[in-house]
């Protein structure tokens, strides 16, 4: 009665329930987890699995502050969590044998850019409690928490023509994920909103960064009236990357030359360069979202989580154009 806590059924002094439990700490007793769970159906444990080809355990990784609002948030509710590492391989080998082992936790949390829609349409069918940190609307009935990237893209833009650029170009990676898009949506925002040329050419997909992102194509778009760029983060930054090679190798100046924002946080790797203009993403934040909206759907309980603001980063890539100085 005293170890499990119970309050209902034979009354139990405090001098007899101290008693109980000093016994337990001489004895080095804890109770059996397995059994606890077996008798709750719950076992106080949340899954956290990602779609990256390494765990992102490194401090440095752009996924690592996600885990820290994660951990500070499932620990103040009183969860423990499990780390799947069946993800390991990437986002191909994360078959239905990897995402069946989160049924272990009581529910399970997911962070990737790439996600196997067809298996996490299976748990959430089953109604097992999962989350995804990012927005994933396209899988119905999938709970999501994400950032506002549309409203923070269209003020990058805002702001880049508040300095006088009047073409601006957004270069990002040709697939569908859904960040991706809400960026791109945000961007032509602006665009439209400044009055700007926002048509197809607006807007270049890029199959392979380093081949499509050249010196030479960079000095034709500025010969065509280009004086801005804008580049999306993802877990590569492969297009950013590029961008700054192409700039760097056409011996340009940022932003004497030309300005250049960053839809997102700069890689680590290249931290030590000038501060892009562009947002920062609030990823502490989002995974505390996440384990909230996580937390409430373990415990049968109807929840949402709002979008959370992005911040906006002057940076120093960016300013008025040449023509405009």
């Amino acid at each position: 009665m005293v170890l499990g806590g119970k309050k209902q059924g034979p009354s139990i002094s405090d001098e007899t329930r101290q008693k109980v439990l000093d016994a337990a700490g001489r004895l080095g007793y804890v109770p059996d987890p397995a059994a606890r769970s077996l008798a709750a159906a719950r076992n106080d444990l949340l899954g956290v699995f990602s779609f990256t080809a390494t765990f992102p355990t490194d401090v440095q990784h752009s996924y690592y502050p996600f885990l820290v609002g994660v951990e500070q948030e499932a620990a103040a509710r009183g969860y423990d969590l499990v780390l799947f590492t069946g993800s390991s391989t990437g986002g191909a080998g994360a078959g239905s044998q990897a995402l069946r082992r989160a049924r272990l936790a009581d529910g399970c949390l997911f962070l990737g850019r790439h996600a196997p829609a067809a298996e996490l349409r299976r748990l959430v069918a089953d109604g097992f409690p999962v989350v995804h940190l990012g927005r994933r609307d396209e899988l119905e009935g999938l709970p999501w928490v994400g950032a506002d990237y549309v409203s923070a893209s269209r003020e990058v833009v805002e702001r880049l023509a508040e300095q006088g650029h009047r073409r601006i170009v957004l270069v990002r990676e040709d697939d569908e994920a859904p960040a991706s898009t809400d960026r791109e949506q945000g961007f032509r925002e602006g665009l439209e909103g400044a009055g700007l040329p926002s048509g197809p050419d607006a807007v270049v997909r890029c199959g392979d960064p380093e081949q499509d992102l050249t010196p030479e194509r960079l000095r034709e778009w500025l010969a065509d009236g280009v004086t801005a760029f804008v580049a999306e983060e993802t877990d590569t930054s492969a297009v950013w990357r590029a961008l700054l090679a192409a700039a760097g190798k056409a011996g340009l100046d940022c932003p004497g030359d030309v300005s250049l924002a960053l839809l997102g946080s700069p890689p680590p790797d290249l931290r030590e360069q000038p501060v892009p203009t562009g947002f920062d993403i609030p990823r502490a934040r989002l995974g505390a979202a996440a384990v909230r909206l996580l937390a409430a759907l373990v415990a049968g309980e109807e929840a949402d989580e709002p979008l959370v603001a992005c911040t906006y980063r002057p940076g120093a890539t960016s300013g008025p154009p040449p023509e405009a100085r």
